[in-house]
């Protein structure tokens, strides 16, 4: 089966994940989707097959190098889950082969239209075989090439023994799409010294950095009176809540930021006069301005009730911290990745990932896992694709991990 071939099955699965259901996996079609690849890493011989009662599957791929003691334990994961923004269910991929640039007619009855006008990354694929979808639903690149990419190379692997190299170790968890995906990831059972996901955009994206993130609730309490008789005696939750927003910096939205640059993001809004909630998240990069961004949403919080005594609460949580804290100390991994990239004729691009990732949980779970491209673009959405050379170019890559790991005796200090 064709890498290509093993994609276009997976993402029939409807694998969409929900953050309100409080079960791990967050939805039953994950779990299908599980099975189902538990049954085809059986069929291909793999060994230490589990896939335990919260849908985490993993497998190892045994050593084929005398010398297997003396290279380390690497690993590759992927989520099973897509994206709770858009439906995943009855996905109907279509190959655009040899794309000869232009607009790519996604649904004709409904004209939904995939145009470099609007994403011009397209013009970096003339003459690339696109998988796009129908315009009725995302297509799951996100993460399911990912998944087709570890399957596969383990399968090359397999298919040319006289590529050399250690124990191999994959998994495929649930729910990272809700940011739950490492919660109950068992980094002791995995077994391995350090890992890739596989679950960045375009060609060449590899990724150590990312988000310092925290969520946070502002809740409004206020005076509901009859509004003819309400002067000096309502207290309208919904404009002191407009009015807490206002006090944020303007510019320091996902709206307005790149790179490097933090954001709070007010991503809900619920409120009667009564009461209302304001719901944010806040990323920064850096840990010393993460910080600081909390202990702003703290002073105004008190700068509220000091206009309007005790109606206004803060319920705040850390989510995840960046990774690079723990990758800075083993950095020979990502040089490992840079060289396999370059053997597979690929310019790595090292960036911050505007986000979070599995990777980043698990290297505080000590697991250190840096992020490399599985090759789709906008992800989440109907305008989804993925280049069938990319996902080559992935597959590549994890090959390319595992045959110079092997090659390198002394591999903690040589790299």
């Amino acid at each position: 089966m064709t890498l290509t071939d093993r994609f276009l099955r997976f993402v029939k699965f409807d694998t969409q994940s929900d953050d309100l259901t409080n079960m791990t996996p967050s939805t039953p079609g994950q779990m299908e989707f599980a099975v189902y690849l538990k049954g085809e890493l059986e069929a291909m011989g793999l060994e230490d097959i589990t896939l335990d009662t919260n849908g985490y599957l993993m497998a190892t791929l045994p050593a084929n190098c005398e010398e297997a003691a003396d290279v380390p334990v690497v690993g590759f994961i992927a989520h099973l889950d897509t994206a709770p923004d858009m439906s995943g269910k009855h996905v109907n991929p279509r190959i655009v082969k040899d794309y000869p640039g232009g607009d790519i007619i996604l649904n004709q009855d409904q004209q939904i239209i995939l145009s470099p006008s609007e994403f011009p990354e397209m013009l970096n694929y003339i003459g690339q075989d696109l998988i796009v979808t129908d315009g009725t639903t995302l297509l799951g690149a996100d993460d399911k090439a990912g998944i087709a990419e570890i399957i596969s190379a383990v399968a090359y692997l397999q298919e040319h023994p006289e590529i050399k190299h250690g124990k191999v170790r994959i998994a495929f968890n649930p729910d990272e799409e809700i940011g739950k995906g490492a919660h109950k990831f068992d980094v002791e059972q995995f077994g391995a010294e350090f890992a890739y996901t596989m679950d960045g955009g375009a060609v060449g994206e590899l990724e150590f950095e990312n988000f310092n993130a925290a969520g946070a609730k502002v809740i409004i309490k206020g005076r509901n009176v009859h509004p003819g008789t309400a002067k000096h005696k309502m207290v309208n939750s919904i404009r002191v809540a407009n009015q807490f927003a206002q006090m944020l910096p303007r510019w320091e939205t996902p709206e307005h930021t790149e790179g490097y640059e933090g954001f709070y993001h007010l991503v809900g809004i619920n409120g009667t006069v009564e009461e209302t909630t304001l719901t944010y998240i806040i990323r920064d990069h850096d840990r010393a301005r993460f910080e600081s961004r909390k202990k702003e949403l703290e002073h105004l919080v008190r700068k509220t009730n000091e206009e309007y005594p005790g109606c206004c609460s803060l319920e705040m949580a850390d989510q995840y911290y960046n990774m690079r804290e723990k990758i800075e100390p083993v950095m020979h991994i990502i040089s490992l990745a840079e060289e396999a990239m370059r053997e597979a004729g690929i310019e790595p691009k090292v960036q911050p990932i505007r986000g979070g990732t599995d990777g980043a949980q698990l290297s505080f779970k000590g697991l250190p896992c840096p992020n490399i491209f599985a090759g789709g673009e906008n992800f989440h959405g109907r305008y989804e694709y993925v280049p069938v050379q990319s996902m080559e170019k992935a597959k590549d890559v994890i090959v390319n991990i595992i045959r110079l790991l092997a090659a390198k005796k002394d591999a903690k200090i040589s790299f």
